[in-house]
């Protein structure tokens, strides 16, 4: 299969339309071509003026850990093009940054999920476009979480960096699709054009979402496989917790949690017991880690690893947005008292609990915390939302 960089580069005809204009190009480490050579040094090679480039949250280096640690502008010491941040002063493009261009090229990797600030970064890019009269191209790549939707819709109001829309937390997009939402659902004036992926089968074995022959490279930091980019629709609520996501290991957000005064197994036991089929599709495994960084370092921590991976993978029952979920009900149901929310600035937004920026409003927490509330009540709540968001998305889905 060839993804849209691959077929940018080795397809004369779809270059046409960029002679003569001034070309920018958002990219990451993650946005190279099958042969593994960086999209910006690739198009450069193939005689396209590429007069600047940008940079999403953790950089255009991927060099930044964590979130809300910013990047700066500066010059490329190499080709002589301003690099600009996407993630720093500011996190919409200027209109100065968008007179360095007439094309801007979209060639971020994504994980299929909303939190993933890649996702607004388009949107963003969409409207400052519209405004200035520029094209938007999309490279398209694979989601590598396939075509499920999982999750509530984000609620009117709720609107953040890691929630540029009324859409789940597992969006079920590629980011190709999700621009074409875009420009209908916010009614944008602006020229638009997919360079669409050849041969992709999301859904399909091999790979159902990830084709097995290509390399995997990290979009940021923390993205470090496959297995990871399944796992995020529900392990990135943890950053939302006091809960361990991982960060200060080697497989950050692979776990559903890791704590020093949590069981794991008596957790798992609980999920069980409420709700056995939101474990299926994957297998949980103890473990234990000291974190080097971040929460709960140099301290040592029980959890559940999350194997969404080989024989252990069953892509049409995984479901990580109700794993997740249910693992913070087993905890409140074992240890009632527990401090599970983390009060503090996430992603800019001071004003709410970042496990409601997270999830995009407050009902996830609500129902964990809600004694009463059974299994039942968040599927029900969530199936209606999921069902909506499939029937706004099919005219829009490409490989589908």
């Amino acid at each position: 299969m060839k993804f849209g960089i691959d077929r940018l580069l080795t397809e004369s005809e779809l270059r046409v339309p960029l002679e003569g204009k001034r070309v920018s190009l958002v990219a990451h480490p993650a946005s190279v071509s099958a042969q593994l050579t960086h999209s910006l040094d690739a198009l450069i090679a193939k005689g396209i003026n590429v007069t600047s480039a940008f940079g999403p949250q953790h950089g255009l280096k991927g060099d930044k850990q964590d979130n809300m640690v910013e990047t700066a502008d500066e010059t490329d010491p190499r080709l002589g093009i301003p690099i600009f941040s996407l993630y720093g002063e500011v996190r919409r493009p200027t209109g100065q940054m968008m007179s360095t261009a007439d094309v801007f090229l979209f060639d971020l990797q994504d994980l299929g999920c909303r939190i993933y600030t890649f996702v607004t970064t388009l949107l963003y890019l969409l409207e400052e476009a519209a405004k200035a009269g520029k094209e938007v191209w999309v490279l398209d790549r694979p989601n590598p979480a396939g075509g499920p939707v999982e999750g509530t819709l984000l609620v009117p109001g709720q609107e953040s960096f890691v929630g540029a829309g009324p859409m789940p937390m597992r969006h079920g997009m590629t980011m190709g699709e999700m621009g074409h939402w875009f420009i209908d659902h916010y009614k944008l004036d602006v020229a638009y054009r997919v360079i669409e992926m050849e041969g992709w089968k999301p859904g399909k074995a091999p790979g159902f979402g990830w084709p097995e022959d290509r390399v995997w490279i990290n979009p940021s930091p923390n993205a470090a496989n496959v297995n990871m980019a399944r796992a995020y629709a529900g392990t990135v609520m943890l950053e939302g917790t006091t809960l361990s996501e991982g960060r200060g290991t080697t497989r950050p957000l692979e776990v559903l949690f890791g704590a020093p005064d949590v069981e794991a197994l008596a957790v798992q036991a609980e999920m069980q017991k409420l709700a056995p089929s939101w474990l299926r599709g994957c297998h949980l495994r103890e473990v234990w880690f000291e974190p080097t960084f971040h929460k709960h370092s140099g301290m040592l921590c029980n959890g559940l690893m999350i194997h969404a991976e080989d024989t252990f993978y069953d892509h049409h029952e995984f479901k990580p947005w109700r794993l997740q979920a249910l693992a913070f009900k087993a905890i409140r149901n074992l240890y009632p008292d527990y401090e599970l929310w983390r009060d503090f600035p996430y992603e800019y937004e001071l004003d709410r609990l970042a496990i409601d920026v997270i999830n995009g409003g407050p009902s996830l927490r609500e129902w964990v915390d809600d004694r009463e509330a059974q299994p039942g009540d968040l599927d029900d709540l969530a199936g209606a939302d999921e069902s909506a968001w499939r029937e706004i998305i099919a005219p829009h889905l490409i490989y589908s």
